[in-house]
């Protein structure tokens, strides 16, 4: 099924069982791929991760079709290294396996969740943490265990007020270089459960958006909301996705050169 289709038979169930039309996450109907799909896609894939995820057998995964690329973009660089990945929300596993097999045996690999049962679904040497992304207490307590990440990867409640708390927490400690991801944006346009709505104040995506300006606060005098203007490196968004890298930025300078100041030039 075509997921326009996935879409808007979702839209159409969700209108006739509240009458809103927003889309909360759980409504999209994932299809789990048969074995002749799976092959076809793994065959066509473009990068590894998707040769990966498409070939995976273990615990179940649940990503958008587009993901693979993007984070084959971000994260390849990271493969075959002792990267200290943490990802929020364990789910049923199948992510953090699918992060072994991609980022290598020297990769330390850690998740939370808020569900006791999910650190049933990891098995070492990937650990489990259980606890809220809201939570700043125990966000610190597996940073004080896991130490600064290279990567965090925000794939949790989905919740405006949690995503803001989490940043707010971990950013200060992911290492300089490192890469924090929040995935499933969309969210941050829907209503209800995960607080959201178009520009509405506090939302993953709003607070994207704000990093923009703290990037740039060498050039405004209104001060950094989230993040220090020497620590944004780059903001880069894609669909559902905005990766965040950490920087060590020193005050930006100009130049200005001319060859006809220089004889021989």
């Amino acid at each position: 099924m075509a997921l326009q289709d996935i879409i808007a038979r979702a839209r159409g169930r969700l209108r006739k069982l509240t009458g809103k039309s927003y889309l909360p996450y759980f409504a999209f109907d994932a299809q789990e791929l048969d074995p002749a799909e799976a092959t076809r896609l793994r065959t066509d894939a473009s990068n590894d991760l998707e040769r990966l995820i498409y070939g995976h057998n273990g615990r179940i995964v649940h990503k958008w079709l587009h993901y693979p690329e993007i984070y084959e973009r971000e994260f390849a660089c990271y493969r075959g290294t002792d990267v200290n990945f943490l990802e929020i929300g364990i789910f049923k596993g199948g992510s953090i396996e699918i992060w072994r097999k991609y980022f290598g045996e020297e990769a330390r690999i850690a998740g939370f969740d808020i569900e006791p049962h999910c650190a049933d679904y990891v098995e070492a040497p990937n650990r489990a943490f259980i606890g809220s992304q809201a939570d700043p207490a125990f966000l610190e307590s597996v940073i004080h265990d896991i130490g600064a990440p290279d990567i965090i990867l925000d794939d949790g409640s989905h919740v405006a007020e949690h995503q803001e708390v989490t940043f707010k927490t971990l950013f200060p400690h992911l290492k300089t270089g490192g890469l924090y991801v929040i995935e499933d944006l969309h969210t941050a346009y829907w209503p209800g459960f995960y607080q959201g709505g178009y520009r509405r104040k506090g939302t993953a995506i709003e607070v994207a958006k704000a990093l923009i300006d703290d990037m740039h606060a060498w050039y405004h005098h209104k001060g950094s909301q989230y993040a220090g203007r020497t620590t944004i490196k780059s903001v880069r968004f894609y669909d559902s996705i905005v990766v965040i890298e950490k920087g060590d930025i020193a005050m930006p300078q100009h130049i200005k050169v001319s060859g006809r100041d220089r004889p021989g030039l």
